[in-house]
């Protein structure tokens, strides 16, 4: 089964790679681009085992290597 997280950066913090790529559409056309947010993707590929269970370990991997959560959000997402 293949579960996945998304990690991004939290409201009101600076996302320089993202600036940096609106930046460059807008200067080649893309005026309609008002703001670019990167962030991170991340699939894992996990053993069956019951819902609360692999959420629970997401999020622990989650906190724990994936993301910094003074500044990072995440959103796990399992089929």
């Amino acid at each position: 089964m293949k579960a996945r997280v998304y990690v991004t950066y939290k409201d009101g913090v600076l996302d320089p790679q993202g600036q940096t790529v609106c930046r460059f559409l807008q200067s080649h056309g893309e005026e309609r681009v008002r703001d670019v947010r990167i962030g991170k993707y991340i699939e894992f590929e996990v053993e069956d085992r019951p819902h609360d269970e692999l959420e629970r370990m997401l999020i622990d991997i989650s906190d724990k290597l994936l993301a910094n959560p003074v500044i990072e959000s995440y959103r796990v997402e399992l089929p």
